[in-house]
């Protein structure tokens, strides 16, 4: 497998994230998977993001706004949200915080939520978006995470650990740089979507973004721009794209566009 050449090092150079960038060039899935084998090398578990930019952080959408203005009205949506979606929920109405921001996530209100993803090919897809720019897959041991942040080497549960998960998700718009760090939880499985994607979450309180610098497991995969097409092909070729990440029927439309070639990828 080849190696990034210094000039394309020098591409991921902007991003963010502090952590390590992986030096290999991956040209093809086989390639991809040949990566990730050798970076979990353990039974823990690991999860996967896919970043379409490289100047993206990993930070929820909530707390990606530098004036602590905006992220106050940002975090306030969550009150109307629940009073205009109370009347479409019927009887199905969620009884609890995480439960409500995860419904929030899922139609693309601002939360504390991170996504992530236990696949490894689901990451890879949505850092395959955006064509024209390089992406990243970014790797992480969650029970690293979570023992950083709560001394314990699991993962949270939204039956067991609902006070904590509530105490995190109850915090305010201030960044503190030596805040408790971000906790990992497995989610309520409450959307087809979820399932599919194979999604967890991390949520985030005064901590805003997740750094390599504490944690030694995260690592970044770079995929150049320029491998992208033959990366979503092939994805598409084991089943992975837009129809079955997405199982709403709008997405079943585009996907059914963009392989007639008469959409282009965002």
């Amino acid at each position: 497998m080849d190696l990034l050449v210094a000039s394309e090092r020098r591409r991921f150079e902007s991003c963010p994230v502090n952590c390590p960038v992986l030096p290999n060039r991956i040209q093809s899935l086989s390639e991809y998977f040949a990566v990730i084998s050798s970076t979990v090398t353990s039974e823990d578990p690991f999860w996967f993001r896919g970043h379409a930019r490289v100047m993206w952080s990993l930070t929820p959408h909530a707390l990606r706004f530098s004036k602590k203005a905006e992220r106050v009205r940002a975090l306030g949506l969550m009150s109307d949200f629940k009073r205009i979606a109370e009347i479409k929920l019927a009887r199905s109405r969620p009884d609890d915080e995480l439960m409500w921001a995860q419904l929030a996530q899922h139609y693309g209100l601002p939360t504390r939520l991170l996504d992530w993803t236990e696949s490894a090919t689901v990451g890879l897809y949505f850092a395959c978006l955006r064509p024209a720019e390089d992406g990243m897959v970014f790797v992480l041991n969650p029970l690293d995470l979570n023992l950083l942040s709560r001394r314990e080497a699991r993962i949270l549960d939204a039956q067991h650990d609902t006070s904590v998960i509530r105490q995190y998700l109850l915090q305010g718009a201030n960044a503190v740089s030596n805040g408790k760090f971000p906790i990992a939880v497995n989610p309520v499985l409450n959307s087809e979507r979820l399932m599919l994607q194979k999604g967890a979450f991390t949520i985030h309180g005064a901590r805003f973004s997740l750094s390599g610098r504490d944690i030694s497991s995260l690592v970044a995969v770079p995929i150049l721009s320029e491998f992208k097409a033959t990366l979503r092909s092939e994805l598409q070729r084991v089943g992975v794209d837009e129809m079955t990440m997405f199982p709403e029927l709008e997405h079943s439309c585009s996907h059914l566009k963009r392989r007639a070639g008469l959409a282009e990828w965002e």
